[in-house]
C-alpha cells in the first residue's frame, strides 16, 4: 500500500449523497483520508479560481471549463453520469400535467410557489429556461431555493407546490414523488464529472480516488441514486 495521504475533495451538493456512500470504502481499502468540502457549484468554482488548495473536484456539470482554464489536469477528466431535469411533488398532491411545453408553462404560471436548486446546476438551467419561454417575470417571484438539500426539504414539508430539478438531490427525503422528466425539447441533461487539480498536493492519491469514482461498483451506486450513464 502506498503511503496514506489526506485528499482534499470539493464535492457539489447534488453529488454528495453518492460520494458519501463511496468514500468509506475508498478510505478502508487505500488507507487514505478524505477531507470533503461541499457547496453549490459556483461556490466551489470560486474556491478553485481563488487558489484554495484541493486535490479532486466533483461537479454537477462538465469540468471541461476548468480544464480549459488550466485549473484541472486534462487527462484526469472523469465522467460519472448525467441527469435530466424533471418534476417532483409532495406525496398525495395533485399531479400536474407538464407533458408538453405549453402545459409545462401553464404549470409554472398556475403554481403558488415551486422550488429549484437555485445556484445549483439544474436551478440555473430552470432560470434560463423560464427566460427562454418568456415567462420569467411572472415565474421568478414564485421560485424558492437555498443551499444543498433545500428544495427537497421544502417539498417534503409541503412548503411548495412542486420541485423542478434533477432526481438525485431528492432521493432519500420523505413524502416526495418523482413524476418524470420535462419534454425533450426543453430538457437539459447535466453531466456529473470530476477532475484532479493541476496543483494537487496528493496527485497519485487523487487519481486513485478518481478511479474509485469511475469503478463499476460506483456506477451501480450512481444508478441507484438517479444518475444515468452518460453517452
Amino acid at each position: 500500500m502506498a503511503q496514506a495521504a489526506e485528499i482534499r475533495a470539493f464535492v457539489t451538493g447534488a453529488a454528495r449523497p453518492m460520494f458519501d456512500l463511496l468514500a468509506p470504502q475508498f478510505e478502508r481499502t487505500t488507507g487514505h483520508k478524505l477531507i470533503t468540502t461541499s457547496a453549490l457549484p459556483p461556490q466551489l468554482v470560486a474556491k478553485v479560481e481563488a487558489g484554495e488548495p484541493f486535490d479532486v473536484i466533483v461537479l454537477s456539470y462538465d469540468v471541461e471549463a476548468l480544464i480549459k482554464k488550466g485549473l484541472l489536469d486534462p487527462s484526469s477528466r472523469t465522467v460519472l453520469g448525467q441527469i435530466g431535469i424533471g418534476v417532483a411533488i409532495h406525496t398525495g398532491s395533485p399531479k400536474p400535467d407538464f407533458s408538453t411545453v405549453e402545459k409545462f408553462k401553464k404549470m409554472l404560471l398556475d403554481a403558488k410557489s415551486f422550488a429549484t436548486s437555485g445556484e445549483g446546476s439544474s436551478g440555473r438551467y430552470v432560470d434560463s429556461l423560464v427566460e427562454r419561454l418568456g415567462i420569467a417575470d411572472q415565474v421568478r417571484p414564485k421560485i424558492k431555493s437555498g443551499g444543498p438539500g433545500a428544495s427537497a426539504k421544502m417539498l417534503s414539508n409541503g412548503e411548495v407546490d412542486f420541485v423542478v430539478s434533477g432526481l438525485p438531490p431528492l432521493l432519500g427525503s420523505p413524502n416526495i414523488e418523482w413524476l418524470g422528466l420535462l419534454p425533450p425539447e426543453i430538457n437539459n441533461f447535466l453531466v456529473f464529472s470530476a477532475g484532479l487539480s493541476t496543483r494537487a498536493k496528493e496527485p497519485e492519491a487523487g487519481r486513485a480516488l478518481l478511479r474509485h469514482l469511475a469503478s463499476p461498483e460506483a456506477m451501480a451506486v450512481y444508478k441507484a441514486k438517479g444518475l444515468d450513464p452518460a453517452p
